[in-house]
């Protein structure tokens, strides 16, 4: 495709739904190649707000107030990044040809809802998953976990992200806390919460598939190194790349990977979470987009999470080699404050083979990601001994 240059008539635009730590890695690589980005949040001064050409804080759950502002800009390109959209806006754009949603408006509407995602997978696809069921109420909650599901087993929300409304429910008497956690806490209030049963798995991974064109104007596919990581409360804490695993294991992983990329089509980056056990291969979930646990790839890959998704998008090669091992480690917020400061940050990158990105999120909460700490070794082991190690040196603090 033609680029044109920012900030001019023929500029080619990028409008980002979503501007947090993802959204601002993004924007800078799609700036890399000349691409006009306009960031848009839910609040002032959002990471991707920070370096985009201009920023808009709406809400983005309104119909009106997006399909207002795509007027005004006219994109050529709209990437979400978050789940609380209005996906129905999305879909009238397209469908009359004003621009490319990405990966297109049937993907983020699959994806921001799990009950979609998941109908789609285990139902249409037949690809193995955890046991399942949504529930409107909290009595057809317990027939569902009573009748089948059993305990443990996980509630959340049908549209969240980062872990936000999700609990590990371990007895009956901890079912109604859940319940009620879940309806408050998705991105949106949609009615239904969904409840699957906990899988006895080996490990997890993101396996980042990327969609592309070929040198004839083909979709490819391609596939990142598996990577491993580490969640609490369904959040994500640790990654790591490579996740070592044996070859079946990778091949069925790869399958699943393409063929849910494939039925939800469009170009771009994907985040597949899986389960593994052995060579058995169970569907998570997926996200159309760069990946929080994809960050490592900023010092593992020859071409980042961020960069594959920015040429997959405008139509440009792809490479998704490994350039070497590493981690990373998620920086927490530690306070509640508006405005901080942060410490540590020499003695952190004093640690060998070390990076930090902090974030510039303007506001801190206790298990908010204001940061990453990244790290480069010779094993898998030792680059997250080494991130682990930097992450704990940085320290925030309210700037009052």
């Amino acid at each position: 495709m033609t680029i044109g240059t920012a900030l001019t008539a023929k500029a080619t635009r990028a409008l980002l739904l979503g501007s947090g730590e993802l959204g601002k890695e993004l924007a800078i690589s799609l700036q890399r190649y000349g691409v006009e980005v306009i960031a848009v949040d839910r609040y002032q001064d959002a990471p991707a707000h920070q370096v985009a050409h201009r920023s808009y804080v709406i809400d983005m759950t309104d119909i009106e107030a997006v399909k207002k502002l795509i007027a005004l800009e006219q994109p050529h390109f709209i990437i979400p990044e978050i789940e609380a959209i209005a996906t129905s806006a999305l879909a009238d754009i397209e469908a009359e040809g004003r621009c490319t949603v990405v990966p297109n408006a049937r993907a983020i509407q699959l994806t921001m809802n799990r009950e979609g995602i998941r109908t789609l997978v285990a139902e249409q696809l037949k690809i193995p998953t955890s046991k399942y069921a949504f529930a409107q109420s909290f009595e057809e909650l317990q027939v569902a976990v009573d009748s089948g599901i059993g305990y443990p087993c996980f509630i959340k929300p049908t549209m969240s992200s980062s872990g936000k409304g999700q609990t590990m429910v371990k007895s009956p008497d901890q079912l109604k806390a859940a319940w009620d956690y879940a309806k408050s806490s998705g991105r949106v209030d949609t009615g239904k919460v969904i409840v699957e049963a906990k899988i006895d798995f080996d490990f997890e991974i993101t396996l980042l598939t990327v969609r592309s064109l070929d040198e004839t104007g083909a979709v490819k596919t391609d596939f990142c190194a598996p990577i491993g990581h580490v969640q609490e409360s369904g959040d994500y804490r640790e990654s790591w790349q490579p996740q070592a695993m044996n070859e079946a294991s990778l091949k069925l992983s790869q399958d699943i990977a393409f063929k849910v990329t494939n039925e939800i089509g469009g170009l771009g980056l994907f985040g597949v979470e899986l389960f593994i056990k052995g060579d058995a291969v169970w569907f998570s979930e997926v996200s159309p987009r760069p990946h929080d646990t994809g960050m490592v790839t900023m010092v593992t890959q020859k071409q980042n999470e961020f960069e594959l998704h920015a040429r997959a998008i405008l139509g440009l090669p792809v490479n998704t080699d490994l350039r070497g091992v590493g981690a990373s480690a998620v920086i927490l917020g530690g306070v509640d404050a508006k405005g901080v400061v942060y410490d540590g940050l020499a003695q952190a990158l004093a640690v060998p083979d070390t990076e930090v990105r902090l974030f510039g999120k303007p506001e801190a909460y206790i298990k908010r990601r204001m940061g990453v700490a990244l790290a480069t070794a010779d094993s898998v082991d030792e680059a997250r001994s080494k991130v682990l190690k930097a992450a704990s040196l940085v320290v925030v603090k309210s700037a009052s």
